[in-house]
């Protein structure tokens, strides 16, 4: 299903809408893709736009009655896409390439409709009191982008264990959005918003939360930190088994984009209270290495050798 998609022009240029708008809000998500062959780097453009659009009615200032409207008019959108009812000339552009990729890679459309459940658990207040609350949003917002991907990328004939693929997916989901939650847990908290599981705060004496550039008075915010970027690390070794079962640049790509996130947990781990000053990136040159290392396939080595070792 991954020959090169034959493309009308009206589709083309609702791919080329949706990979400005790729380009334009998710340069991590933008850098791995270019990895990609086209046909696959336009669908997951498509997948981007999409779920962009969806979180941005969550992020919005609207009233939350309005943005729980506006998220059922999105997942009454996704339907139509799936009921194959959106036409080439149709007014929106995400929507037509979303259909077209639909139709070209066997992409689980439903893992869009959990995306708009997690939003959904956002514009709610939803907290978290332990780590097994945390995992069902992380699954809806992340782990569903995962295996949605997954889709698109597709696996390799013969791949030992392929039969864990998705799960594996779903699991590099999750180490992707924990490592945003500690990123952005200032301008989260800013926003009314706590992700972290309020077990593991109170734990670390950091239940007041996050209002200023130092932490809670008497807390051991480096030991929370830690904590968690311990708990990252193991969700991205065990989504690092996806990688042998990729083609070269699919698993390029994926090498790419969470390569990108494991640096940004050592910069976060080196200095914790970084995240609340503001937004830990990378630079350019760093996030180059990660994709010529992704490219050459170290990573993806690096796995079949450790997975191999352990059944041996």
């Amino acid at each position: 299903m991954e020959s090169q998609p034959s493309a009308s022009a009206p589709v083309l240029a609702a791919y080329s809408y949706c990979e400005t708008v790729t380009g334009q809000q998710a340069r991590n998500f933008a850098y791995g893709i270019r990895l990609l062959p086209t046909p696959k780097r336009r669908a997951m453009s498509a997948l981007y736009a999409f779920s962009r659009r969806v979180d941005d009615i969550g992020d919005g200032p609207l009233p939350d009655d309005v943005k729980v409207a506006r998220l059922e008019d999105t997942r009454a959108l996704l339907a139509r896409v799936r009921d194959g009812a959106v036409d080439e000339d149709d007014t929106d552009p995400v929507a037509v390439a979303l259909a077209h990729a639909a139709t070209h890679f066997p992409i689980p459309l439903g893992g869009l409709d959990e995306l708009i459940d997690g939003v959904q658990m956002d514009v709610r207040g939803e907290t978290y009191e332990t780590w097994d609350d945390l995992k069902v949003y992380c699954r809806c917002v992340a782990g569903a982008i995962g295996r949605l991907s997954l889709g698109v990328f597709g696996t390799e004939p013969g791949a030992r264990g392929v039969e864990r693929a998705a799960e594996y997916a779903d699991t590099l989901g999750l180490a992707l959005q924990l490592t945003n939650i500690l990123r952005d847990v200032r301008e989260d908290a800013e926003g009314g918003r706590t992700y972290l599981p309020a077990d593991d705060l109170a734990k670390f004496g950091c239940s007041a939360g996050f209002d200023g550039p130092t932490p809670p008075a008497g807390s051991d915010f480096a030991g929370l930190v830690h904590f968690e970027v311990r708990r990252a690390r193991a969700l991205f070794a065990e989504g690092y088994r996806l990688l042998p079962m990729l083609d070269r640049r699919s698993g390029a790509c994926v090498a790419a984009m969470a390569g990108i996130y494991r640096r940004l947990l050592d910069r976060i781990e080196r200095d914790p209270e970084a995240v609340l000053r503001g937004r830990v990136s990378l630079p350019g040159r760093e996030k180059a290495y990660v994709a010529v290392r992704g490219l050459s396939g170290l990573d993806t080595r690096h796995v079949t050798r450790r997975t191999v070792g352990r059944r041996a």
